[in-house]
């Protein structure tokens, strides 16, 4: 099954080049001049979308609640379903469809935020860094070579764009899995298991295991990360020890930013962290074909001599130590999955 899947995304992107699938990403291969830090532009982007969500439900609500008030205005529909309609666009799931269709909507694994991140340009350069595929740590294994997405930085952090997608798609999906089983009676702690538990199988799937032979943690933290994000929408959460005010709240029947927020550091930036990084937070390779062979060997050979140039401050033991602190976020379980083949920097370019 995995032959022939590799076999027709082979064949699909020779035929079409531009419908390239982000399935997967490298960060081990480190770009050969920093990268700028895209956060504040990003960040810009996502505030935009946010406001321009909103702006489309307090239209609706204006528009329905003057039918309500105004018995002689036109087009409306009756009150009782004007009122039921009303009573949705004040509520928190409204606020967080409006964003998702703004930011994670679209064919998976294709996100307007994603094919945006791709395309725009940047004003800070470089902005994004592909390794080719002689260095890859695909290169021997074309299909996952040429699905790769490129490495971005933002507010420090190093991942492949594909997170953008995982954070605003795959987070509202783990937010429809939450609310659901919210209704039917379960705890928050067991509503938000099962969600991990879906991504847990999606990685196990059509996200990663089944289609190119890697199971990302990483994706489950952004899938994670994403959940969050849409709950801080309009919901108070904690990250870690520290309590987050919601984003948007509702006044006098409409939504509004919350002025007490200071967005450029509350928006978007907490969800952006080293878990999205698939160097430091290990992916799970199969050996299927000699995959996971293939890219230790690759790792060893034409990765490690830079990392050690980069940070030659860091030994094994820190690697380890990041490592191990990326298996929570901020104290939370968010599906990573343990293994005892793991490839990271520490145990690959330190080990004996």
């Amino acid at each position: 099954m995995r032959r022939f899947i590799h076999t027709f995304l082979c064949f699909a992107l020779l035929i079409s080049p531009s419908a390239a699938f982000a399935f997967e990403t490298d960060q081990f291969n480190l770009p050969p001049e920093p990268l700028a830090d895209i956060g504040a532009e990003v960040h810009d982007y996502v505030k935009e979308n946010v406001e321009k969500a909103i702006e489309k439900i307090n239209c609706e609500i204006k528009t329905r609640q003057n039918c309500l008030d105004n018995k002689t205005a036109k087009n409306c529909e009756p009150s009782a379903k004007n009122q039921q309609r009303l009573n949705y666009l004040r509520s928190e799931i409204a606020v967080a469809r409006a964003v998702y269709n703004r930011l994670g909507a679209g064919v998976v694994p294709f996100t307007a935020s994603g094919s945006w991140m791709e395309s725009h340009r940047f004003k800070a350069q470089p902005a994004r860094y592909k390794t080719n595929f002689k260095e890859s740590i695909y290169a021997t294994f074309p299909s996952n070579y040429l699905t790769i997405s490129e490495t971005v930085n933002l507010y420090g952090e190093q991942f492949g764009i594909d997170k953008i997608a995982h954070i605003f798609q795959q987070g509202y999906t783990y937010l429809r899995i939450y609310e659901r089983a919210l209704a039917k009676g379960l705890s928050k702690e067991a509503a938000t298991k099962r969600a991990n538990d879906w991504g847990r199988m999606s990685e196990r799937t059509f996200y990663g295991n089944l289609i190119s032979g890697v199971y990302s943690n990483a994706d489950l933290a952004a899938n994670f990360a994403g959940l969050k994000f849409y709950q801080n929408l309009t919901g108070q959460i904690k990250i870690g020890e520290q309590l987050k005010l919601p984003l948007v709240v509702l006044k006098n029947g409409v939504w509004k930013f919350n002025e007490t927020v200071e967005l450029s550091e509350s928006l978007l930036k907490p969800f952006v962290t080293a878990h999205l990084n698939e160097a430091l937070n290990s992916s799970i390779y199969t050996n299927f074909f000699g995959l996971r062979s293939s890219v230790r060997g690759r790792v060893v050979k034409r990765v490690c001599d830079e990392w050690r140039t980069r940070h030659p401050n860091r030994a094994k033991a820190d690697y380890d130590e990041i490592s191990l602190g990326l298996q929570t976020w901020h104290g939370e379980d968010y599906g990573f999955t343990k293994n005892k083949n793991f490839i990271t920097i520490g145990n690959t370019c330190f080990g004996d």
